[in-house]
């Protein structure tokens, strides 16, 4: 009679394993799909910086400092970046965005020009979409961590190697309140 408890307790506990694990892993696979769609744009941002920094040289060639720090982030290779550095250096190159359309503000003739219009939309627009995919990228990674982390299942994540994932998150920069000067 014992024999056909602990072999049923062993059963419960082999579903149990094997239905976490899989758990795991389509948590696993959401973030990696939601990451994969926030890199998309986050590489049309990448794209399209070049062509807006090169509008903006024309017009505000003694801001050297912010146009050389941008183009310096941009200059690295996308491509070969992991996860946790695509997301340090678009915060990165997030501040530096900021600074060059305070820039382009300083220059009406560059706010007017067409060129500059459309780029500063389609980047308002990437901005809006890369909002949109972060807040969908950390619902998938805050759903994983809990799961990693709370109990029973943290037992068989520690045992399969599954870690906490990285949120994006605001930079200092992003969290500062807007200053309007009239």
């Amino acid at each position: 009679m014992w024999i056909y408890i602990i072999i049923a307790i062993i059963v419960l506990i082999l579903i149990y394993f094997g239905v976490t694990y899989n758990s795991f892993v389509k948590l696993n696979n959401t973030v990696k799909e939601a990451f994969s769609t926030m890199d998309v744009y986050l590489k049309k941002r990448w794209d399209l910086i070049p062509n807006i920094v090169e509008t903006v040289k024309g017009y505000a060639k003694h801001e050297k400092s912010t146009l050389k720090e941008i183009i310096e982030l941009r200059n690295s290779t996308y491509d070969n970046m992991s996860a946790n550095e695509k997301v340090d250096v678009n915060n990165k190159l997030s501040q530096g965005i900021n600074k060059l359309m305070a820039i382009a503000e300083a220059y009406p003739d560059l706010k007017a020009n067409e060129n500059f219009k459309d780029l500063s939309q389609q980047l308002t627009k990437v901005e809006d979409d890369i909002a949109n995919s972060r807040k969908y990228y950390n619902g998938a990674v805050r759903i994983f961590n809990d799961k990693v982390q709370m109990f029973p299942s943290n037992i068989v994540a520690g045992m399969l190697g599954f870690k906490e994932q990285k949120m994006f998150e605001a930079s200092e920069f992003e969290r500062e309140n807007v200053q309007v000067k009239l």
